[in-house]
C-alpha cells in the first residue's frame, strides 16, 4: 500500500515537472518567432532602398529629344513713345500665351519717363518676343541673355522619384501584411518619411518644368522727350498790352498833373504873399530910381 501511494506521488511529480518544461520551450519558440519576424522587417526594410535604387540603375535612361533650359532676359531700350511702345510689348504678350509679372511707370521729370516690364513667355517664343521688343526700340542700350540648362538635374530627380515610388510601393505592401502593433507603427513612420521626400522630390520637378517652360524678360524703356517751347496767346496779346500801356501812361499824367495842381492850389496863400512882397519889392526899386533920374 506504501508503496503503492510512493509510485503514484513520483508520477504526479514526474508529469508536473514535464509540462513545466514543454512550457517554457513553448514561450522561447514563441518569443524567438518574434525576434525573427521583427529582424525579417529589419532586413527588408535595409533592401528596399538598395531594391529602388537598383531597379532605377537598371532602367536605361533615355535621353531627351529636347533640352530642358532656363532663359532670362534683360533688355534696356531708348523708345520714342513709351506708352505706345508698353501697350505694343502687352499685346505680343498676349499674342504669345504669355503673362505679366509687372508692370511700372516711372516720371523722373518732365523729359524723362521710364517703363519697367517684367513679363513670362512661352520657350517656343523666345527668341520672336525678343526680336519684337527690341523692334520698339529706337536704340537698344543692353541685351543680357542667360540660359541655364537643367536636363540632367530633372534625369536625376526622375530616378529618385522611381526609386521612392517603389519603396512607397513596398511599404504600403509591408503595412497590409503586418500583424503586430509594434510593426505596423514602424512601417507607418517609414511610409510617411518616404512620402515626405516624394513630394519634395515632384515640388521640384514641377519648378524646374515651369522655369523652362516659360522664359522671364525684364524689360526697361526710357523716353527722352526734347521739349520746344510753344508761342502761347497770352504772349502774342499785343492789343491788351497797348491798352495797358496806355492806361498806365495816362494815369502816370494825371497823377503829376494831379500832384502839380495839388501843389499850386495848396500853397497859393503863401504864393499870394510871396507875390507881394515881391510887387512891394519891385515898386520901391523902380520909385527909388525914378527919384535919381530928376
Amino acid at each position: 500500500m506504501k508503496k503503492g501511494v510512493f509510485y503514484f506521488l513520483l508520477l504526479v511529480l514526474l508529469g508536473f515537472l514535464v509540462a513545466c518544461s514543454a512550457a517554457e520551450e513553448s514561450k522561447s519558440v514563441s518569443e524567438m518567432d518574434s525576434a525573427n519576424d521583427s529582424a525579417a522587417y529589419g532586413e527588408k526594410e535595409e533592401s528596399l532602398a538598395v531594391e529602388g535604387e537598383e531597379k532605377s540603375a537598371e532602367e536605361p535612361i533615355e535621353a531627351n529629344e529636347q533640352r530642358m533650359i532656363i532663359h532670362n532676359a534683360i533688355i534696356r531700350t531708348n523708345v520714342k513713345e513709351l506708352a505706345k511702345a508698353q501697350s505694343n510689348i502687352e499685346q505680343k504678350v498676349k499674342e504669345y500665351g504669355g503673362y505679366i509679372v509687372e508692370s511700372n511707370v516711372y516720371k523722373e521729370d518732365d523729359q524723362t519717363s521710364n517703363g519697367q516690364m517684367i513679363v513670362r513667355i512661352p520657350e517656343k517664343h523666345f527668341e520672336t518676343f525678343l526680336s519684337d521688343a527690341e523692334g520698339e526700340a529706337s536704340k537698344v542700350l543692353e541685351r543680357n541673355v542667360t540660359g541655364q540648362d537643367v536636363t540632367e538635374q530633372y534625369v536625376d530627380l526622375t530616378s529618385r522619384l522611381k526609386s521612392k515610388r517603389v519603396v512607397e510601393e513596398r511599404l504600403l505592401t509591408f503595412m497590409e501584411g503586418a500583424e503586430k502593433t509594434e510593426d505596423l507603427l514602424k512601417i507607418s513612420s517609414d511610409l510617411a518619411k518616404v512620402q515626405e521626400e516624394i513630394e519634395v522630390i515632384v515640388g521640384k520637378m514641377k519648378y524646374l518644368e515651369n522655369q523652362s517652360s516659360f522664359s522671364t524678360i525684364e524689360l526697361t524703356m526710357i523716353e527722352n522727350r526734347v521739349i520746344v517751347p510753344g508761342i502761347e496767346n497770352n504772349d502774342l496779346n499785343t492789343w491788351e498790352k497797348t491798352k495797358k500801356q496806355f492806361i498806365t501812361s495816362t494815369n502816370t499824367l494825371l497823377a503829376g498833373g494831379s500832384a502839380i495842381l495839388v501843389f499850386f492850389i495848396g500853397n497859393l496863400p503863401v504864393f499870394l504873399i510871396l507875390g507881394l512882397i515881391a510887387f512891394a519889392v519891385y515898386w520901391i526899386i523902380k520909385r527909388r530910381r525914378l527919384v535919381e533920374k530928376k
